[in-house]
C-alpha cells in the first residue's frame, strides 16, 4: 500500500499535513516499507496452493491437507532429500494429483497410479491370484512386483502399499 492510499485512511487534519516533509510523511513512508513484503506474498499468494508452483519447503505441508502424508515415515524429521519420502517432483504430483488418486484407493488401478506417481517408475505388476506351495491360490493376497530400479525406495514402496491396500489384504512385495 502506498503512502497516498495509506493517507486516505487518516483523519482530514492528518491528511493535509502529510504531504509535507514532517514527521507523518516519515511515518507514512515507514508503514509503506513495512507492508511491501506482506504486499509481495499476497500479490502471488496462488502459487502456496498450486502443489507444482510451491515452495519446495511448502509441498510437504500441502501433502498433509490432502493426506498424502501417510506415507511419510512416522517420527521423522521430512527432509525433502530424503530416501525415505518421494523426490520432491513426484511429491508435487502425488499433491496435485490427490483428488484423483483418492478415489480409486483401494482398488488395484488405484495402487499402481500411487506407486508410478510416487516413484516415477512404470513397470509395477500386481498379481491378484498368487498361489502357494501347493498350487493353491492364496485367500486375500497379493503378489506386488517393482521395478528392480526402484529396490533403493523398498520402505517408502511398502508404505504406500499399506495405505493403499484394502486393510484385509495381505501382500509380498518382490523386484524384477
Amino acid at each position: 500500500m502506498k503512502q497516498d492510499e495509506i493517507k486516505k485512511y487518516l483523519p482530514a487534519v492528518f491528511q493535509r499535513t502529510a504531504h509535507k516533509e514532517n514527521l507523518l510523511a516519515t511515518l507514512l513512508g515507514v508503514m509503506e516499507i513495512l507492508q511491501e513484503p506482506a504486499e509481495t506474498v499476497l500479490a502471488d499468494v496462488d502459487r502456496f496452493f498450486d502443489a507444482r508452483r510451491a515452495p519446495d519447503e511448502f509441498v510437504p505441508f500441502l501433502a498433509h491437507w490432502v493426506n498424502i502424508d501417510r506415507i511419510f515415515p512416522p517420527n521423522v524429521t521430512l527432509e525433502l532429500d530424503s530416501p525415505l519420502l518421494p523426490k520432491i517432483g513426484y511429491l508435487r504430483e502425488l499433491v496435485a494429483d490427490a483428488i484423483y488418486l483418492s478415489q480409486w484407493r483401494g482398488t488395484k488401478k488405484g495402487l499402481l497410479l500411487f506407486l508410478q506417481t510416487a516413484t516415477g517408475a512404470e513397470g509395477f505388476e500386481i498379481e491378484e491370484r498368487v498361489k502357494d506351495n501347493e498350487g493353491e491360490i492364496k485367500p486375500f493376497h497379493l503378489k506386488i512386483r517393482a521395478p528392480k530400479a526402484t529396490e533403493a525406495l523398498a520402505e517408502l514402496i511398502k508404505r504406500i502399499i499399506e495405505s493403499e491396500k484394502p486393510a484385509h489384504l495381505t501382500y509380498e512385495l518382490e523386484f524384477f
